[in-house]
């Protein structure tokens, strides 16, 4: 790898529509060329022996099983709701529609 100068933060800024002024060009070339350098030193790793992982500590997911609760104060849940379907019960909640339905 080699150092990034001006001339290839300009095509990528330009690949990623990006206008950037004379400043942000200076900086981007030093920061991009830091960034470079950083994994020059990362190649000289001997990670032979090292196993591939996904992240760098141990962790698992933390889950509890689905459980079924029934809820005896339906009104409540529905006293929260902004609106209610206009049927005989009124025990439902009345949501706007997300899918055409050829209105």
């Amino acid at each position: 790898m080699g150092m990034i100068d001006r001339e290839q933060v300009r095509k990528v800024a330009h690949l990623a529509r990006l206008e950037l002024t004379p400043e942000e060009e200076e900086r981007f070339t030093t920061q991009l060329s830091g960034i470079l350098e950083y994994f020059e030193q990362l190649n000289e790793l001997d990670t032979s022996q090292v196993e591939p992982t996904a992240r760098a500590i141990d962790v698992s997911n933390v889950t509890r099983p689905d459980q079924l609760d029934s809820c005896e104060d339906r009104e409540l849940i529905l006293e929260s709701a902004p609106d209610r379907e206009a049927n005989a019960t009124g025990q439902f909640f009345k949501v706007p529609q997300i899918i055409g339905g050829g209105e």
